[in-house]
């Protein structure tokens, strides 16, 4: 039998002769149990935001984008891409071609992003959900290009999302510099017709600067014949994405990048990831100072047992085994405050799930979501707890060793 587990058992549930000693032990499991609910929360809170972004970001991102290493362009024809489209795991693979360009229409103007893709591109992406307005997805009939601007340039140019003005584009031409006197003698210039839609990811990344057409209206305009600047796919359903992306990196070897999504928008997920980490260092630090309640309950157990560790002592118990029983003592209120602190948090965060207890606002729709998102995830459960163990018995490992030695010993 394991006698300093079964004696801190014992004190650990059983009257002291102060109360007061009942009293801080139950808040200092208390403690400890509310500062795990809080990780536990916060942590699956900044995981729901990282999944809803993600959802967000799906319906204008391949599952895999390949790019080149160095330069923003690449060779359509290059061996190396035109295998990919042989690839088992690939159901859809559209080029596409994108830089800056100047748009202008109705004495308005504004820098955007043009994209031009191939007819594939409606079946690689989710983009019908976005769209917004009466007309239907289309880059091009006959010798008419079309255009799907996003929901917020729409706005700064003033348009409906069934403009009946052609849209005036402009982009410099290859090699050339500007010249002042007349700078449009120096642009390549095309135009651009509504489809009758636009689309709206709400991402300011997309929905402000990004224009959707064709993949040759593109290359006619930045001057990019046989040329694009990604290719991008998405696989067959049950394709394991980390494993393709592997299989291609390699294939494709240093000239290129494969990007999941989560790559391609590293810069937002990064930056969530940083807040998320911030928060738990805060959070943890929180944790040590709830710590501290432990410490002073032990302090007055182990004054309260003194006379207990004297009769331990006579029975042939060593200093090591009477310091145990404080020391497991200490470790059981972590433990206990730790289990208690995830099944409050998960509670918390199921609840949160289901009812949306804590809103964004009392008006529905003003954003995105109306209550702010979780997503437990079992990784995070699994550190939150070795965290709260390893800060806990980190915290009372010297008190104990202190304490036990002044007021146990004859």
């Amino acid at each position: 039998m394991n006698v300093p587990f079964y004696i801190a058992r014992r004190y650990l549930l059983s009257k002291k002769s102060h109360h007061a000693i009942n009293i801080i032990s139950g808040v200092s499991v208390c403690g400890v149990a509310i500062a795990t609910a809080a990780l536990v929360c916060i942590l699956s809170v900044f995981n729901g935001f990282q999944d809803m972004v993600a959802g967000l970001f799906t319906a204008m991102d391949p599952q895999l984008k390949v790019v080149p290493t160095v330069g923003k362009f690449m060779k359509a024809d290059a061996k190396e891409l035109q295998a990919l489209r042989q690839d088992a795991d690939v159901e859809v693979i559209t080029q596409t071609l994108e830089d800056q360009a100047l748009l202008m229409i109705n004495n308005r103007q504004v820098m955007a992003t043009v994209k031009g893709v191939e007819d594939s591109f409606e079946e690689l992406t989710n983009i019908d959900r976005i769209l917004i307005g009466d007309g239907v997805f289309e880059l091009h009939v006959d010798v008419i290009d079309y255009a799907i601007l996003g929901s917020n340039l729409l706005m700064q140019l003033g348009l409906p999302t069934d403009f009946r003005s052609p849209i005036q584009v402009y982009a410099p031409r290859k090699g050339e510099r500007i010249d002042l006197n007349d700078p449009r003698e120096s642009l390549n210039q095309d135009e651009l017709y509504s489809p009758g839609v636009g689309f709206m990811v709400k991402q300011n990344k997309y929905d402000s600067q990004y224009v959707i057409t064709n993949l040759p209206f593109t290359r006619r305009l930045f001057e990019r014949e046989g040329e694009i600047s990604a290719v991008e796919m998405r696989l067959k359903a049950g394709a394991d994405v980390e494993e393709v992306k592997d299989r291609m990196q390699k294939a494709l070897g240093e000239r290129y990048r494969v990007m999941d999504r989560y790559e391609q928008q590293e810069d937002t997920f990064k930056i969530m990831q940083i807040e998320k980490l911030i928060s738990y260092i805060f959070l943890t630090f929180i944790l040590m100072i709830a710590c501290f309640n432990i410490i002073g309950s032990l302090s007055m157990l182990i004054i309260d047992k003194k006379q207990d560790a004297v009769t331990l002592r006579n029975l042939g118990a060593t200093e090591s085994q009477i310091r145990g029983i404080f020391m497991m003592e200490g470790r059981m209120i972590c433990v206990l405050g730790a289990v208690i602190g995830i099944a409050l948090g998960l509670t918390l965060c199921l609840l949160q799930q289901d009812l949306g207890l804590i809103r964004f606002g009392d008006s529905e729709g003003s954003y995105i979501i109306d209550a702010y998102p979780v997503s437990v995830h079992i990784m995070d459960i699994v550190l939150v707890f070795v965290t709260v163990i390893a800060v806990g018995f980190l915290s009372v490992w010297y008190p104990v060793r202190r304490l036990s030695r002044k007021y146990t010993r004859m």
